[in-house]
């Protein structure tokens, strides 16, 4: 474990890494997003109660799945910040904290055009809704902290402290729909039990949910290489990597 954060928490190791792995993950993570889109859009079949409405849970799915697993990057980040002090955490968790956002607000926003035509109306208080809206205001917290403070170094230990009390409200998302009343129908990918969804419209949606969080993992890497590039810009160790 100790090897693992030492690495990632050294700026040559991670900029290398990031520098070999971009090239091949960017094309990637476009053709993926480009044929999950069409499969999920175009050619799965139309449900039989919702029509092809139902289309949306393609990018409305994958964006929620992500942005709650994006939270427990960012929280992990301000862990590792917390207790060993590694700068390239903060950076990390700076990252994680926009791309969060956007994927939260993605979710909320088809979220809300789904509800709109499936229950007649934009906006509810249903208890995942809410949840998910308090995760964007903590990725929206975190953000803000790390622009209140002159000193990055405090502003980096409000945001851990933040972040990992945050994440209270991730097992409330999950488990929303079973502890309250919800408009949100269960869970619909289930890893016990058979999915209650048909497999010609779960493939696509397995493919979308893996494409989001490759492009979660790019955009994170290409923050984290425009940060070290800012931050480490008369280092040795980067002269040599760029002139190389």
């Amino acid at each position: 474990m100790w090897r693992i954060i030492h690495q990632f928490g050294s700026p040559p190791w991670v900029y290398r890494f990031c520098d070999r792995v971009i090239p091949w993950l960017f094309p990637i993570t476009v053709l993926a997003l480009l044929a999950g889109s069409v499969w999920g859009l175009l050619f799965a079949p139309t449900d039989y109660k919702q029509g092809d409405s139902y289309r949306i849970i393609y990018i409305h799915v994958p964006a929620a799945v992500v942005a709650l697993a994006g939270y427990y990057v960012m929280a992990l980040a301000g862990l590792v910040s917390l207790v060993w002090r590694i700068k390239l955490a903060d950076t990390a968790m700076r990252a994680a904290a926009p791309i969060g956002a956007a994927y939260t607000a993605i979710a909320l926003i088809t979220g809300a055009i789904w509800g709109k035509l499936t229950w007649g109306a934009w906006w509810v208080w249903d208890a995942r809704i809410t949840s998910m809206l308090i995760l964007f205001f903590l990725y929206a917290g975190v953000i803000a902290l790390f622009e209140a403070y002159e000193n990055k170094t405090v502003a980096a230990r409000a945001c851990a402290i933040l972040s990992l009390v945050g994440t209270v409200n991730i097992p409330i998302i999950y488990k929303s729909v079973d502890w309250w009343y919800s408009l949100h129908q269960p869970a619909s990918i289930k890893f016990t039990e058979s999915s209650a969804i048909d497999a010609s419209m779960l493939y696509p949606l397995l493919g979308m949910i893996i494409t989001f969080y490759a492009l979660f993992a790019l955009l994170m890497m290409l923050y984290l290489k425009r940060s070290l590039t800012e931050d480490y810009a008369r280092s040795a160790w980067l002269h040599k990597r760029l002139t190389a």
